[in-house]
């Protein structure tokens, strides 16, 4: 149906061209073929972290996605290439205020109740009602949106034009009768469709799921008699790396996230990798009335004065490459081989100059001030990620240069969470976002700012950016994405966002294969012998 690259080939029904073969990710070797794969056994999976609230509504942490994504399915599933394929729904068409799916016959849910078109429009519409505030309002859907169901066949109306409505929708992941009757059950459990139902939770340590017997409705044809689906998967709580790539190696693990030195050990014995793009090397500003970003020739200055090559070579470890896009994540809408945009040379002199233009002059002690007040930048990390601090230290060392001071500030989830959403205190960082559509990046980049509501923490007020925004949402399909480049576009050369560089976030794979458009899809697992 779409990849991820906007060339439209019809109107009425979209259809996307995919040029761009590395959007999603890599691995180093090819799947292996259907007669090296053995049914059975338990395939082990490592999370950072405890998974929390399993309620999928409400979602927001990665490690929490990590189990959602091996429970729950959506109409549509989107491959790693981007590419749409058959999934609860067996075909769909949509006009940019309509959309149409007509469902599999016999699909039933972990407790035996059927989900039918009914259950996927009662999805929809509690996800589209605000009062619910579930992870998908206002991102991909919202109260323009309503759902009905006849027979088999699912409607779903806008009220405003949305060029992607069947993929917005299409990708939601679905809950049972029984979730939505009462969506507390949630948190502790899964009420799903899914191959996999969660059978045994011990809080902290695992979560495992076990392989229905019944299930016959998975993309490309996937039963639970396809050979080398494994009988359970454990998904573990893990949070050092090091011990997580000793079991991989000695094959107790057979999937983790490894983004640190470990990885070329893993390497050196030959363990291969898939992955999503990350935007290891993106910065946002703080734009907030009173911060030193709200100025852009201040955001321009100090973007000017990184060096990219130099900097981006060590947040992304060496394995680096140019950033195309904000939108990094799968359905990977309107994402092109080269971006539309352009970044700065890297120049001190020119950096200064926009200093001195900005009122801050530099004073006899090196440093630059404004109304008798330094120019101080608080820059935040993921004290997580390693390679982050060594980064942020190299951007303070060229900004020393310039007479600003530098606080670096690592941060773990909470202070996250507080110092974006809450105190607002901070400058700028290593703080990405990583959308899968423009439409969900707008939501960080125009509208509301959280002490409105909103999510726009950035505090970004541009004008000629929402105006494209409005334009986008508002376009034909074959139109949407070129306006959602242009859009994109004005974001980067106004510096509201800096996209210094990009890498591959590896997942490791070690007596296994899977596909990873976002999340690890259990019905991709095949077993090795």
């Amino acid at each position: 149906m779409k990849r991820c690259i906007a060339i439209p080939a019809t109107a009425g029904l979209v259809v996307l061209a995919m040029t761009l073969a590395s959007c999603s990710g890599s691995t180093d070797a090819p799947a292996s073929a259907e007669a090296e794969y053995v049914s059975g056994g338990t395939f082990v999976k490592s999370a950072r972290n405890d998974p929390g609230d399993l309620n999928p509504f409400k979602a927001v942490q990665l490690d929490t996605w990590d189990l959602v994504s091996l429970s729950y399915e959506s109409l549509i599933y989107v491959t790693p290439d981007g590419e749409y394929l058959p999934w609860l729904a067996e075909d769909w068409e949509e006009n940019g205020t309509e959309a149409t799916f007509t469902l599999k016959e016999g699909i039933t849910c972990t407790d035996g109740t059927p989900f039918t078109a009914q259950t996927a429009a009662d999805n929809l519409n509690y996800n589209a009602d605000p009062e619910n505030a579930t992870f998908s309002y206002g991102s991909v859907i919202d109260e323009n949106v309503s759902a009905t169901a006849e027979g088999n066949t699912l409607t779903v109306t806008s009220t405003e034009n949305d060029p992607f409505l069947a993929i917005s929708v299409g990708t939601i992941r679905m809950v049972c009768d029984a979730g939505l009757a009462d969506p507390s059950i949630l948190s502790d459990t899964t009420n799903s469709t899914g191959l996999f139902d969660l059978t045994e939770v011990t809080p902290g340590d695992t979560y495992t799921l076990t392989k229905r017997d019944d299930y016959t409705w998975g993309p490309e044809e996937v039963t639970s008699d396809t050979v080398g689906l494994p009988d359970t998967i454990e998904l573990r709580v893990m949070s050092d790396e090091s011990t997580a790539a000793n079991l991989l190696l000695s094959g107790e693990l057979n999937a983790s996230s490894i983004a640190g030195a470990d990885r070329s050990r893993l390497d050196a014995e030959g363990l291969t990798y898939t992955g999503t793009r990350n935007s290891v090397g993106e910065m946002l500003f703080n734009e907030r009335e009173g911060r030193p970003f709200s100025d852009p020739l201040v955001r321009e200055a100090l973007a000017t004065a990184i060096d990219r090559d130099e900097v981006g070579s060590v947040v992304a470890d060496g394995t680096g490459m140019p950033a195309v896009s904000l939108v990094t994540k799968t359905p990977l809408l309107c994402v092109e081989e080269q971006p539309n945009w352009t970044l700065p040379d890297t120049d001190l002199d020119r950096a200064a100059e926009l200093l001195d233009e900005a009122g801050w002059t530099l004073g006899a002690d090196g440093k630059r001030v404004k109304d008798g007040e330094p120019l101080t930048i608080k820059f935040v990390y993921n004290a997580a990620t390693a390679t982050h601090a060594p980064a942020a230290e190299l951007v303070q060392q060229t900004w020393n240069e310039l007479g600003v001071t530098t606080e670096l500030s690592a941060n773990d989830a909470a202070a996250w969470s507080d110092q974006l959403y809450t105190t607002f205190d901070w400058d700028t960082g290593w703080v990405q976002i990583a959308p899968g559509s423009p439409n969900v990046l707008s939501t960080f980049f125009a509208g509301e700012t959280p002490d409105d509501g909103g999510l726009n923490f950035i505090f970004v007020d541009n004008p000629e950016y929402e105006a494209l925004v409005e334009r986008a949402r508002g376009a034909s399909p074959d139109e949407a994405c070129e306006i959602w480049q242009e859009a994109e576009k004005e974001l980067i050369e106004r510096f509201d966002a800096f996209p210094v560089i990009d890498n591959i976030l590896p997942t490791y794979q070690s007596g296994a294969v899977f596909d990873q458009p976002n999340y690890i899809q259990p019905t991709t697992i095949r077993m090795l012998s």
